[in-house]
């Protein structure tokens, strides 16, 4: 069994090491590494080249750089799965890093599960402390929930704790997104909607740096949500006319009302440029379930109400 690991890289010259050491240290012997420069303007990728040049000489026949213009993460990302030629993929940060068995051991849950999509749990990593993060369980018949959770913030809709065959993104119409905030619950979405078996690897396999104020999760954070609206609504806009049967059916109202809130707060056009968002959002009932405060939802509600209809 063979698997992909993504990597996007862009502005981590001062983590880019110890991320490749983690990967070319895996124990598991059948792995295809791709890295995907998404235009860096530092030396991250020089460090790898010099890396695979060097001690890990014996990995070039099996690990990929490509180079490209910056475009973002999801650009990044879906330029990866192009190369990508293994059973299962796995996207992974460039600042982060993988247990040294990580592989290894998702390999043991997928011989002896064969699922689609094989979560596990993870490490956040502070300047000073350790957390561990402890997904809850869910199958495939859980889906919906799941789905539901990654919009509410009840489950995590990281891409990197989820390892997914490939045949889910050859044999479903998978988009990603073009926007690089919370394009992961928007990916996962869809791929956990057409999965048909999920299993959670009860194991922490990943480390996720909470200390780099450069990295792609954090700069600009701000500017950016505006983009986590775009997306969501997206989403909807894709399936609103078979909401009954989409991804999305048991998350529309969560998707609406952030949607809504993060329009008030950072652009009023977005009302305009989708006429039927404030329609919608008429239709629909604040709700304690929804991630988005329900104060912000009764001022959302309110605005929508004295709009021009």
């Amino acid at each position: 069994m063979k698997f992909s690991v993504i990597a996007p890289v862009y502005g981590v010259e001062k983590y880019i090491a110890a991320f490749a050491e983690s990967l070319f240290e895996q124990t598991y012997p059948d792995i295809q590494f791709i890295f995907v420069n998404d235009g860096t303007k530092d030396a991250s990728i020089d460090i790898v080249r010099s890396m695979l040049d060097g001690k890990y000489a014996y990995l070039k026949d099996r690990t990929i750089i490509v180079d490209k213009e910056n475009e973002g993460l999801p650009a990044a990302r879906r330029t990866g799965m192009e190369y990508a030629d293994g059973d299962y993929v796995l996207h992974v940060d460039s600042d982060d890093w993988l247990e040294k068995d990580a592989i290894e051991k998702i390999a043991l849950k997928a011989e002896e599960t064969q699922a689609d999509i094989i979560y596990f749990d993870f490490y956040k990593e502070y300047d000073t402390y350790r957390k561990k993060d402890v997904e809850r369980d869910y199958t495939a018949a859980d889906k919906l929930k799941f789905i539901s959770g990654l919009h509410n913030y009840r489950a995590h809709g990281y891409v990197w704790n989820k390892c997914t065959k490939r045949s889910l993104y050859l044999e479903n119409p998978v988009v990603f997104p073009e926007k690089g905030m919370h394009e992961d619950i928007h990916l996962n979405t869809q791929l956990l909607w057409y999965a048909k078996s999920i299993v959670h690897l009860k194991e922490a396999l990943y480390h996720y740096r909470r200390n780099n104020p450069g990295s792609i999760s954090t700069a600009k954070r701000r500017l950016r949500r505006h983009d986590s609206a775009i997306n969501m609504m997206d989403l909807f806009i894709r399936y609103r006319d078979d909401l009954a049967g989409s991804p999305i059916s048991t998350c529309y109202k969560e998707i609406l009302f952030r949607t809504g809130w993060l329009s008030l707060r950072y652009n009023f056009g977005f009302f305009d440029e989708f006429p039927f968002l404030a329609a919608e959002i008429r239709k629909i009932r604040p709700t304690f379930r929804a991630k988005t405060f329900i104060l912000w939802q009764i001022v959302v509600k309110a605005y929508v109400a004295f709009r021009k209809r």
